[in-house]
């Protein structure tokens, strides 16, 4: 590794820890492209070995600066997690197994599905007192469980699909599921990158690197993301954008290939 790629690791770092503690999801989302366009890791599957490493990683700094102001719904997000890492699990080992390229265009196409749901829910508050409950709860269940296949499969934290997953299996407001999502995505990567990393896929000297750069980012995003909060769907307008952004640049690196 040169050190013009370990300063884009830690500034790759510094802006997946910034985008899960403001919006939960654009992080996780951003880790594998930045590895592989930026960065220049040459494999796919070694990209999202790694990314999942850093990713929960940083989701757990997230954890904490959310928790420290009371926007994570904690029943809620041991429920959906345990789900969630069994998903995972089941996902990952797949994901090894289909060629990366392919992998990468399913990953985007994904992207642009989530974009659209956000961006049609974006005037919704929410119920800010959800509790966990006989109603919600095995709806957390069945989306956890998916998320997290989806989550393993594709090597990433999930928020992009665990925020909107808990907004409608709970309405619960976009904040507290970005707060929320956070230690679910802790719990996915963990599981993705153990699996990874018993194949040997995971190149330990740049997560590292890019956990440094997250702590830094990851305190900033979660003040950033109260004071976004305060304006109604800006959240998920900044979320959908940035995912349609980066789907589409994906989209056309692999497909021109």
């Amino acid at each position: 590794m040169t050190w013009g790629q370990m300063v884009l690791g830690f500034g790759s770092g510094g802006l997946i820890g910034l985008l899960l503690g403001l919006i939960g999801g654009g992080g996780s989302i951003l880790a594998v492209p930045l590895l592989l366009y930026v960065v220049g890791v040459p494999q796919a599957h070694v990209a999202i070995g790694t990314s999942a490493v850093a990713v929960a990683a940083n989701a757990v700094m997230g954890v904490v600066n959310h928790a420290r102001a009371g926007t994570v719904k904690w029943r809620c997000a041991v429920v959906f997690a345990v789900a969630g890492g069994i998903g995972a699990l089941a996902g990952s080992s797949l994901g090894k197994r289909i060629d990366g390229q392919r992998l990468i265009v399913l990953f985007a196409l994904l992207m642009l599905v989530i974009a659209a749901v956000m961006l049609l829910r974006r005037h919704e508050r929410g119920v800010p007192d959800v509790r966990l409950s006989r109603e919600n709860a095995p709806a957390l269940i069945g989306l956890g469980l998916a998320s997290g296949a989806v989550s393993g499969f594709f090597g990433i934290g999930g928020g992009f699909l665990i925020v909107p997953a808990l907004i409608f299996a709970t309405q619960m407001p976009i904040l507290n599921a970005v707060g929320t999502s956070l230690f679910a995505i802790s719990v996915f990567g963990l599981a993705t990158a153990l699996n990874y990393a018993r194949s040997g896929l995971v190149d330990w000297r740049l997560a590292g690197i890019l956990i440094a750069g997250g702590l830094a980012g990851s305190m900033v995003g979660a003040r950033a993301a109260r004071r976004l909060a305060a304006h109604k769907g800006a959240m998920n307008i900044v979320f959908a954008t940035m995912i349609v952004l980066v789907a589409l640049a994906m989209l056309a690196r692999e497909l021109s290939r």
